[in-house]
């Protein structure tokens, strides 16, 4: 069975992330999306020290859609490199868990069916 995993990246601002988590909804490759605006981040970049503000967003999904996942944010993303980390999850309510792999079952298998 596959397994939830939870997919961290960051955005510039908030109107980016929502149109970013709407389409990894609407196209069934994440259940969920949690949008965090306000964060100030500090940074290395271009050999300078930098400071910004982001938003965050932290992608449900199932671990076989990861690097779907990780593709379509980059290929939306407005950061040359945006930040994506994947969070594997160990266990979780299960009524949850069986609502994240069933919100994700149609995008895994059009990707498995590749």
């Amino acid at each position: 069975m596959d397994r939830v995993v939870f997919v961290y990246t960051t955005y510039p601002a908030l109107v980016e992330a929502e149109r970013a988590g709407r389409l990894l909804v609407e196209r069934g490759l994440a259940a969920c999306v949690n949008i965090l605006p306000g964060m100030i981040s500090c940074y290395r970049w271009e050999g300078q020290i930098e400071r910004g503000e982001e938003v965050v967003m932290i992608i449900k999904t199932r671990a076989s859609l990861t690097e779907t996942v990780r593709r379509t944010v980059k290929e939306n993303h407005s950061y040359k490199t945006p930040a994506i980390i994947v969070l594997p999850t160990d266990g979780g309510d299960p009524d949850y868990v069986e609502w994240i792999l069933e919100h994700t079952a149609r995008a895994a298998s059009s990707v498995a069916a590749q």
